[in-house]
């Protein structure tokens, strides 16, 4: 075993520079050891394997040790392994785990049971809950990012207990069905001891395969209850959970056995497990680094509806979807807050007060940035947002949801516009003094848009404000398109071809804003994004953005999520899990320039046709 504290780090690097393979009888030459350095330094590509973060076993004396088949292991797979300290420090590790791009929860010592509610068993093994602490600080900042994990023998334990699941704390005691698997083998930890049986169809069988698989095994506990959001993807012959796989989407995945000391006694089957968790840390690193380059957006959130609820700060990571920590943690560059406000009666005195209310909540949203301008700073132009992004901030776009906001004076467009509003969505849910719904509410009163509905948009076009056709019915999109002067948005709906409800769509729908210019950003609410809203996921969302460039083209595809007001899936349950997105651009194939556009850049463009004209 390596044992040492930070220093661990440096044997890692030590270990990937090629010298610890190189055999030099005697004593080192030091001038052979400096032309191995700079040979493997001259390549600056081959200093780009994703660093995959390894915690480590924490010693008595407080220092740290970790086998050297984990560090080998990831080595062989092409990654570059990097020792965690053993340390409890939230802020220390977050700034760690901000340059890892893949995590491995190493093996050791049994869980303590009281994180999951029971009392010590008599046959309980050695506890450290101090480890415990800092490996599920680990794996909380690196779930928070959405950062490929690798759960190994304990580092599995850790993964079901933090999200939810138990353990059997002794296998020979607690299961009395035991059929004889000797769990804890006798023979070298690389040789196999017993065969797991993959459950098709799983993350897991697409790795190694399906069938049964032979594994070695060096534990006494193992997972009972399957922590929610989890599936069992392995058994062993008595049943025992051998594997478990976060599903559908997320990028975890925890194995009983040691992988690492099968890959380094020569199994190509089990290698493939290392393999495959560098090839999504590599994935997972040229998103962010992509995200670093390009201007990220998400177009519609309702997030400032939390705006007005006792004591909450947008600085804050909360229960909402949208706060300034989750969208550092998913690399998202700006959002527009919608000032939404809900249809209510259409006489003067409630229209007065549908003006006071949007008011009200564009004040809220200054307030929040006021509040917290060290972190974002209000954006209404695209220049804004090159110049927000440059000076380290995330930028706050505002637009208004639903016209009734301006009751029937098209003057406070105008005001509005001063307050720094981008762009109105034209209606909401019912019918209004603009325009009819696309939603079964309405009832056609004006089979599109009305005569107010054109000045609205005539002094939306000279004030240069964005016009936002979601929400809107199939005749009010054609009249809209009919008579603007400049390009629109549908700032979160999605295709109907792909999801058959009226807030999407349709292709003929899609051409027709190509040839104006616009642009539509896919919205994240089930209901839009799979008939059967149970199944709708990250994966369901991407092929929204898919068909969208098939049909419109790439110019004209966008993201707008409508967290905090709907929106949420499966992967995509904040602004935190938007870097999932970009991960599926590229495994489709997607370059980075495609995925500037459809981040914002298509976007940015309409904004700055609309404010140019």
């Amino acid at each position: 075993m390596m044992k040492t504290m930070f220093g661990l780090i440096g044997a890692c690097l030590f270990l990937s520079s090629g010298y610890a393979q190189t055999e030099m009888p005697g004593y080192p030459d030091l001038n052979a050891f400096r032309e191995i350095t700079d040979s493997a330094e001259i390549d600056l590509r081959a200093c780009r394997p994703p660093l995959i973060g390894i915690s480590v076993t924490r010693t008595g004396s407080g220092g740290a040790q970790l086998g050297a088949t984990y560090i080998q292991a990831v080595l062989k797979a092409g990654g570059t392994p990097v020792a965690i300290p053993a340390v409890t420090d939230t802020r220390a590790l977050r700034r760690i785990v901000m340059q890892l791009d893949g995590l491995i929860l190493s093996g050791g010592e049994d869980v303590d049971p009281l994180w999951y509610g029971e009392t010590p068993h008599r046959y309980l093994g050695k506890v450290d809950s101090l480890r415990d602490a800092y490996e599920f600080r680990l794996l909380k900042l690196a779930s928070d990012r959405n950062m490929p994990v690798l759960g190994i023998c304990r580092g599995e334990q850790v993964m079901n207990v933090y999200f939810g699941g138990t353990l059997y704390q002794d296998i020979p005691s607690q299961r009395k069905e035991n059929a004889g698997t000797k769990h804890r083998q006798e023979l070298p930890p690389d040789e196999v001891s017993h065969t797991v049986s993959v459950v098709p169809g799983s993350r897991l069988a697409a790795i190694v395969g399906e069938g049964t698989k032979a594994v070695n095994s060096l534990h006494h506990q193992s997972v009972r209850e399957v922590a929610p959001g989890f599936r069992v993807t392995a058994y062993a012959p008595d049943s025992v959970v051998e594997a478990i796989e976060a599903w559908p989407v997320r990028p975890a995945l925890g194995v009983q056995w040691h992988p690492e000391q099968l890959t380094m006694a020569g199994d190509t089957v089990m290698e493939k497990i290392l393999r495959f968790l560098v090839a999504k840390a590599d994935t997972f690193r040229l998103a962010k680094e992509i995200h670093d380059r390009i201007l990220s957006l998400d177009t519609h959130t309702d997030t400032p509806l939390w705006f007005d609820r006792p004591g909450f700060d947008f600085a804050r990571r909360g229960p909402n979807r949208v706060n300034l920590p989750k969208m550092e943690e998913g690399k998202l560059d700006g959002v527009c807050l919608a000032a939404f406000i809900r249809q209510g009666a259409r006489d003067s005195a409630s229209l007065a007060g549908a003006v006071r209310e949007v008011t009200g909540r564009i004040e809220s949203i200054h307030g929040q940035i006021r509040r917290n301008g060290d972190l974002c700073e209000l954006a209404v132009t695209p220049d804004d947002f090159t110049r927000i992004k440059k000076s380290g901030k995330k930028a706050i776009f505002i637009g208004i949801e639903n016209g009734y906001a301006i009751g029937r004076d098209t003057a406070q467009l105008a005001k509005f516009r001063q307050m720094g509003v981008i762009y109105m969505t034209l209606c909401h849910l019912y019918d209004n003094d603009i325009c009819d719904t696309s939603s079964p509410r309405s009832r056609r009163e004006w089979n599109g848009l009305s005569p107010f509905g054109g000045e609205v948009v005539r002094q939306m076009n000279r004030l240069g404000m964005i016009i936002d056709l979601s929400h809107a019915s199939d005749s009010t999109f054609r009249d809209v398109l009919k008579q603007t002067s400049a390009p629109v948005i549908c700032s979160h709906s999605s295709a109907r071809a792909l999801c058959d409800h009226d807030r999407n769509l349709t292709d003929d729908q899609l051409r027709a804003l190509a040839q104006n210019g616009g642009v539509i950003q896919v919205c994240l609410l089930n209901l839009y994004i799979h008939n059967d809203p149970q199944k709708a996921s990250l994966t369901e969302a991407v092929e929204h953005i898919d068909h969208i460039v098939r049909v419109a083209g790439i110019d004209h595809a966008g993201i707008g999520s409508d967290f905090d007001g709907g929106g949420g899936l499966p992967g995509l349950e904040g602004a935190n899990d938007l870097i999932q997105i970009t991960v599926k651009l590229l495994e489709k194939g997607y370059s980075e320039e495609d995925i500037a556009k459809i981040w914002g850049g298509n976007f940015l463009r309409v904004m700055r046709a609309v404010q140019e004209k």
